[in-house]
């Protein structure tokens, strides 16, 4: 997940250089959505993979 958000990060950067700044705007967008999210999962599997 982590790397998908890399992804998109790239490909934002990349439309924003090239000038098209929608698809910039959305890829940006889902980057964020999915580093949160990769986040989130992250603090939750290591609070429950501590607890036996």
């Amino acid at each position: 997940m982590l790397g998908n958000a890399m992804l998109f990060l790239i490909i934002a950067i990349v439309a924003g250089v090239l000038g098209f700044s929608g698809i910039a705007g959305v890829a940006s967008t889902i980057a964020q959505i999915l580093f949160f999210l990769f986040l989130i999962l992250f603090l939750v599997s290591l609070f429950t993979g501590r607890r036996r």
